[in-house]
């Protein structure tokens, strides 16, 4: 059974500024691109650009022309020097300087939106929990367990199930232990 929660718990929209301190200029203390990595963007956050107006501007561009640094044929141009841009949707967004020279230079920015997804509680899926793991035998709790066999110091076999899905673990325990 999947509970989807309403979109209400959605989390609230971010204002990322980029570059930090140092706004959007040709040689920022930290690689854009390397700044991008270690944030998580959502749809409906925003991308805050400071510059200098009178010798820059943000180009949202295709990946070829971010590439080659084509300043021609920008999808969106922000040259007012205090820049909102919304993600809109999730996917690649590349972000270029109106200077070719900066561009060229390394003053560009590839941003990578996560997908939505609805937060849903749903049954452990195997395929994601294949990792083995240690478990403290004390703190399992079997739903059904086997017949068990009189064997001394034999492996006992548990079968745990959870929801749709059945986890079976085998645990060995010293004779008596159980």
């Amino acid at each position: 059974m999947l509970l989807s929660l309403s979109s209400s718990s959605q989390p609230e929209a971010k204002k990322f500024h980029v570059g930090g301190k140092d706004g959007w200029v040709l040689k920022p203390s930290e690689d854009y691109n390397h700044w991008a990595s270690k944030n998580r963007f959502q749809v409906n956050d925003t991308l805050h650009f400071k510059y200098n107006k009178l010798y820059d501007s943000v180009l949202v561009v295709k990946k070829e022309d971010y590439d080659s640094c084509n300043v021609n044929s920008p999808m969106q141009k922000m040259d007012d020097g205090d820049s909102t841009f919304k993600l809109s949707n999730s996917g690649l967004y590349f972000f270029i300087s109106g200077n070719v020279d900066n561009c060229n230079n390394g003053e560009k920015l590839i941003i990578l939106v996560m997908a939505v997804r609805h937060k849903q509680v749903a049954p452990p899926s195997p395929e994601r929990d294949l990792a083995p793991r240690e478990v403290d035998p004390s703190t399992l709790v079997p739903m059904a367990q086997a017949p068990q066999k009189a064997n001394s110091g034999a492996a006992k076999r548990v079968d745990v199930s959870f929801g749709v899905g059945v986890v079976i673990m085998y645990l060995s325990f010293g004779a008596g232990l159980v």
